[in-house]
């Protein structure tokens, strides 16, 4: 009888193609499929790993989910320890838990929180080049704020999403948008929780918002850009470097087995 597995990964992103498999590139998804694979001495047919949606090259995670079947059930803390100790150094698994077979790790999705963290050296720092975006420019975070209350809420993100999105419809609602100063780390950061998110939509909500920190475009700009659901108005994309998967929220009656 076999087990459905939901499991919570966390990875560093520089080195990988981002999530999904792709031809002759290094992806998370390929490293997982190979690992589990690999510990169910490699049945056939395949075992296929399913994710709460992709990261991009360079992006990271630190609540990535996935889940996938064993045909025979491995204690979930005897799982973690061979993920573990079969995984690259970049990767690591931090929670297993057996779930029931309505579980889905894409499709049960109820919410997810990025993170993205804004240096403001004058210039680059060579230890969190790799984890930060890098905005030189002069920040008024009050600014932002002013303009965080347009972004929430339900709408259509035409505006916000990078061509080549898969996606059938643009709407979208975000819960929560906080932005944080840490002038002791010289950080900006931003947390965004949401029912879900578009292509490279947090990377270019970012952006904007940093043109408006910086005075480019004024605080009160960002309704007049949704309505014109016009990807060349808001056309600046924050570097994957700084965004990370904090969290994927499930509702709590398909998290687990009762």
């Amino acid at each position: 009888m076999s087990q459905r597995y939901k499991v919570v990964i966390e990875y560093d992103g520089t080195n990988f193609a981002g999530f999904q498999v792709q031809p002759n590139q290094r992806t998370v998804e390929a490293v997982l499929v190979d690992v589990v694979n690999r510990i169910a001495k490699n049945p056939l047919p395949a075992i296929a790993v399913y994710g709460s949606g992709r990261t991009d090259a360079g992006v990271h995670a630190h609540g990535q989910v996935v889940h996938f079947d064993l045909p025979k059930p491995i204690p979930a803390a005897n799982l973690r320890l061979a993920l573990n100790s079969m995984f690259p150094l970049d990767m690591s698994v931090k929670t297993v838990t057996e779930v029931d077979d309505n579980f889905h790790a894409r499709f049960s999705t109820h919410g997810k929180r990025y993170r993205y963290i804004v240096s403001t050296t004058a210039f680059v720092d060579p230890f969190k080049r790799n984890y930060t975006g890098h905005y030189k420019y002069p920040l008024d975070v009050n600014r932002i704020r002013q303009a965080l209350p347009d972004l929430t809420g339900e709408h259509d993100f035409t505006s916000f999403v990078a061509s080549g999105s898969q996606a059938k419809s643009n709407v979208r609602t975000i819960y929560d948008i906080q932005v944080t100063n840490r002038p002791a780390d010289h950080e900006v950061v931003f947390d965004f929780y949401g029912n879900g998110f578009l292509y490279n939509q947090v990377r270019i909500m970012v952006a904007t918002l940093l043109e408006i920190g910086n005075g480019r475009r004024a605080a009160d700009s960002l309704p007049a850009l949704l309505a014109a659901k016009d990807r060349e108005l808001a056309r600046e994309t924050a570097p994957a470097s700084g965004l990370y998967l904090e969290e994927v929220i499930y509702p709590s009656n398909l998290d687990e087995n009762r």
